[in-house]
């Protein structure tokens, strides 16, 4: 077990109360996974202050308690350490416990609004079929060298991300990629960590029920990559309006990627269809299992982290070309007689629904209808509703507004927010049907030859969230399930 003054080495400390020399079992930042000599952090999080629950951590066996302010009861026999800011110790006291795991592997860190779990999980599969021993930290799942783990959110806390890579560490891995949300950076969860480098896909209107203004949404994914230190890379979308600036302060190399300008890592669409992309990129012309623009830049991205990484371009292209994205992703099946087809993603966001309906526009060789069930989250940010609701009535031949994971609110005034964003030409090109399930069902059922229907918001997840319960729900069982009995 390491010793208190091993794990706090990096820690600015206010004040003491005891010794530093004793041995801590476990490293816990809530009161109810302390174990017996363990060490708890008091976090002020966003609904709940750890400093209150500083006795139940020592009920529980804390031996040592870091706070930000000392509490008006001392323990005898307690080591009490305070801190300016206790998040920002347990970035740092995490990695120590864990042995600085990311300082043994080369970490990767993807940020941006749309894209991160696919650059992710790309990189992933990439350097496994490469022979590379790697892990992946996603929204979708964690993965050590091929062994799934659960995941329950897209950046996991500051102790369970140092467990993660402390664990790809013992299995061999060299490499490590991981998607980097803004709540983990405004929270500090991969504080402490030593990445090799950073990738920035792009920022649109997402979170603003968190960070409150799209200043502070970017203000938040820019420190990502001003932390980083000079032996790191940083490489950025030159097409985002925000490309530039974010790299503006990263002390590392910088690099970019483009489809539309001169770039490092230069990328051009030859042909886009159901098949796949046909690109070139810095003059070399390769086909991809992958479909449109928008994953025509996760690409981009995806091939300049690894040159950048020090692999060989034409062993990247080659494997890349033979990949398939994340799931829920662009997912897409044919019906068994290929009448229509069904796409699933997790679009949710106005944006990154304009890229998926985009590119199914671009798709279309005829008269072929599109058909949009989409919905959104409840308990979010309620400002989006009008922009997606608008965005799927343009860009669909009929859209059917639906119940996303409404969580505690009510999925008719969800809806109705919905609706609030469509002018009268819009109204007429939707319906509303709050059962998921239904809505899917009534897509199918208005579905002819050759249409295309896109089922977008939820795309991997395998539950619905209502009322604080979670219900078993796959957009893709459902859709698959429906198609076999209405389109046989």
């Amino acid at each position: 077990m390491p010793l208190l003054q091993n794990i706090l080495y990096k820690v600015s400390i206010k004040a003491l109360v005891g010794k530093t020399n004793v041995e801590v079992s476990t490293i816990a930042i809530d009161s109810r996974k302390v174990e017996a000599g363990g060490c708890f952090i008091a976090i002020h999080g966003g609904a709940q202050d750890g400093h209150h629950f500083i006795n139940a951590a020592i009920d529980k066996g804390a031996i040592v308690i870091v706070c930000a302010v000392m509490p008006t009861q001392i323990h005898t026999g307690i080591v009490y350490v305070q801190v300016d800011d206790t998040a920002t110790a347990a970035g740092k006291m995490a990695h120590a416990f864990y042995g600085e795991p990311s300082k043994q592997l080369k970490l990767v860190g993807v940020t941006g609004t749309n894209g991160k779990t696919t650059v992710a999980t790309l990189l992933y599969k990439l350097f496994t079929s490469m022979d590379v021993q790697a892990g992946l930290i996603s929204t979708v799942c964690n993965i050590i060298n091929g062994e799934l783990i659960p995941s329950t959110h897209t950046t996991p806390d500051v102790i369970s991300l140092n467990q993660l890579l402390k664990r790809m560490v013992d299995a061999g891995c060299t490499h490590a990629f991981m998607e980097v949300s803004s709540h983990a950076i405004h929270q500090q969860r991969v504080n402490g960590l030593q990445f090799a480098g950073g990738v920035f896909t792009n920022i649109t209107h997402d979170h603003l029920d968190y960070h409150k203004t799209f200043d502070e949404y970017i203000r938040v994914k820019k420190s990502f990559f001003d932390g980083l230190s000079d032996a790191t890379f940083s490489i950025s979308n030159m097409d985002d309006r925000n490309g530039a600036i974010m790299l503006q302060n990263t002390k590392g190399d910088k690099f970019y990627y483009s489809l539309k300008s001169i770039a490092d890592f230069k990328g051009k669409i030859v042909e886009n269809a159901i098949t796949g992309l046909q690109m070139i990129i810095n003059e070399l012309e390769v086909h991809f299992r992958l479909i449109g623009e928008f994953n025509a830049y996760n690409l981009l991205a995806v091939y300049a982290t690894a040159i950048c990484l020090g692999e060989d371009r034409q062993d990247v292209l080659q494997n890349l070309s033979n990949l398939t994205g994340a799931e829920g992703r662009f997912d897409y099946l044919l019906s068994e007689n290929e009448a229509i087809i069904g796409i699933v993603d997790y679009a949710h966001t106005p944006d990154a629904l304009l890229n998926v309906l985009s590119t199914i526009k671009k798709l279309q060789k005829g008269g072929e209808q599109i058909i949009t069930v989409v919905g959104c989250g409840g308990d979010r940010d309620k400002s989006k509703r009008k922009l997606m609701a608008a965005v799927a009535a343009e860009f669909s031949n009929k859209a059917i507004f639906t119940s996303d994971n409404p969580r505690s609110e009510e999925p008719a005034s969800i809806l109705q927010d919905m609706h609030a964003g469509l002018d009268a030409e819009m109204q007429k090109k939707v319906l509303t049907i709050i059962d998921r399930k239904e809505a899917i069902r009534t897509a199918v059922m208005l579905a002819k030859p050759a249409d295309i229907i896109l089922v977008a918001g939820k795309g991997h997840e395998k539950y619905q969230e209502i009322k604080g319960e979670r219900f078993p729900f796959d957009d893709k069982e459902v859709l698959i399930s429906v198609i076999k009995e209405l389109k046989k």
